[in-house]
Parts: structure tokens; C-alpha cells; sequence
């Protein structure tokens, strides 16, 4: 008779590093008018740099719209001698939506707009500076400096320059600065900050939307914070902005998108 061994079957199993644990979050102020965190904000702010959309020339407009307002879209047609030219190509596809003076659109009303032939956009002027709420056109659609950052907070409405001060707190230093945070002038430009472009803290990542060299589309920067600082930009802290119980150095933003940000060794304010 033959004896069959029998021989135990030995498996290895290897057990996989555990990933650090996600630093817990606090909420922000339960009064502010809109939650979120960071990373959120960092979404919403690229999705809007990155939106794919296709105009036609029904969307260009370089003159009077139906009640009367100058409307110049930031097609490659406009001012393409000068440094603030534009840039979307009607027929094609297109990465990012437009600026627009008074404009505050997120992706789907944006869309909507076009498909029904507005404008893409509006750039500004001394002129619409000048007249403000005046010079908001109904027939354009795409977000300025202050539209854009508002729907990186998900505020309910739009808060320009000088009311977003009113839903933040003012940080004693700069160096402080995390990403959801902003740079704000009033009356002039806000930029969205996206954090440190390096251990020193003396670069920063922002998105800006009316700023060169780009100036008629959101992108992603980075600048000096000296340089920034001496613009006269304050640092603010959105109030409804989730924070670390404990600040650590964790990052928001992925390297993939850290290496599309537009290097500005010499910032300007934003916008005429």
C-alpha cells in the first residue's frame, strides 16, 4: 500500500504598510454662510481652471449688448497685439471658464449660457471699474476675480472685494497661510490661495482669475509672498473653512497639478 504524504500548504501573507492616519478636521463656524474644506475648495477651484467647453462665434461679442453695456469677449480675436489678448477659440475645445466682469457662474449655468449664445465672458476696464454693478452684463457669462473665489467657498452669492472681509478673519501673518485661504485688496483683486510652493514658506501657490500672464481665464500660480505682500494683498481666513485640530505640513494639491502652475516672479494686481 502506498503511503501518500500529506504536506501543509504554507502561504505567505504580506501585510501592507498601514497609510498614516488622516489628521482630523474641525469644522468652521457653524454661522459662516457655507462649509467646506480645503480639498474642496481646491477641487472646485481647478474644476473651474480646467472646464472643457466649445463656444461658436454666436458667443463673441465686441460691442453694445441688449441694454446697452460694452461687452468684449476674451476670444483669440481680441486685442491679439496687445499683453491682455484673448484666448478661447470658438469651433474648438477649450480649457476654462472665461472672466467676466461681475460674473459668478459655476460650470452647468456656464454651459447653459453658451449653449443659449451668450457671451463667453467680458473683460474688464477702467471704464467698467469705474461703473461697477453698471457694467454687469446679463448677456455674458464667466466669473470674475471675486465670482471665482466666492464659488471656491461656496458662498451662496457672490461677495466681491469688499465683503469678503466680512465672512473671514484676518490672519496676523502671512506665514500662516494655508490652501482655501485668500489674498484680497479691497476694492481692487482676491486671489485663492493654494499653499506653499516650498518648505520656505517664501513661495506661494494661488489661482487667480484677471491676473497675467493670463489674465482672461483662471489658472494656477505661484509668486515671492514678499512680492505679493507688497501689492498690498491681506490674508484672510474664510470663517466656514474646516481646519487641523493640530497644523501639520500635509499637502493639498496633487503633484500633477502642481507641475501645470504658472511660475510669476513679478506679480501685478489683477484686473485694470
Amino acid at each position: 500500500m502506498l503511503a501518500i504524504a500529506i504536506l501543509p500548504i504554507m502561504t505567505s501573507c504580506a501585510v501592507a504598510p498601514l497609510s498614516p492616519p488622516v489628521p482630523p478636521l474641525l469644522p468652521g463656524e457653524a454661522s459662516a454662510p457655507s462649509q467646506l474644506t480645503p480639498q474642496e475648495s481646491m477641487a472646485i477651484a481647478q474644476s473651474l481652471t480646467t472646464h472643457a467647453w466649445r463656444p461658436f462665434s454666436s458667443n463673441i461679442l465686441h460691442g453694445r449688448d441688449k441694454a446697452g453695456i460694452l461687452v468684449n469677449t476674451p476670444d483669440v480675436g481680441h486685442e491679439a497685439g496687445h499683453e491682455r489678448k484673448g484666448w478661447w477659440i470658438p469651433g474648438e475645445v477649450n480649457a476654462g471658464i472665461p472672466y467676466k466682469w461681475g460674473g459668478f457662474d459655476d460650470a452647468a449655468s456656464f454651459d447653459g449660457a453658451m449653449a443659449n449664445g451668450l457671451a463667453g465672458g467680458d473683460v474688464s476696464s477702467p471704464e467698467k471699474r469705474r461703473a461697477d454693478a453698471a457694467a454687469v452684463s446679463r448677456q455674458a457669462a464667466g466669473v470674475d476675480c471675486s465670482g471665482f473665489v466666492s464659488r471656491c467657498l461656496k458662498l451662496p452669492a457672490v461677495h466681491d472685494t469688499t465683503q469678503l472681509p466680512a465672512v473671514c478673519a484676518a490672519l496676523t501673518s502671512a506665514g500662516d497661510l494655508r490652501a482655501g485661504d485668500v489674498l484680497n485688496i479691497p476694492h481692487r483683486h482676491v486671489i485663492l490661495c493654494a499653499g506653499w510652493s516650498n518648505p520656505e514658506h517664501t513661495w506661494l501657490y494661488y489661482y487667480e482669475t484677471g491676473g497675467g500672464p493670463d489674465y482672461w481665464k483662471p489658472g494656477l500660480k505661484q509668486a515671492p509672498m514678499d512680492a505679493l505682500l507688497a501689492l498690498g494683498y491681506q490674508p484672510l481666513r474664510y470663517r466656514g473653512m474646516a481646519r487641523e485640530a493640530v497644523p501639520s505640513s500635509k499637502e493639498v494639491l496633487t503633484r500633477g497639478v502642481k507641475a501645470t502652475a504658472i511660475t510669476v516672479s513679478q506679480p501685478t494686481v489683477g484686473e485694470p
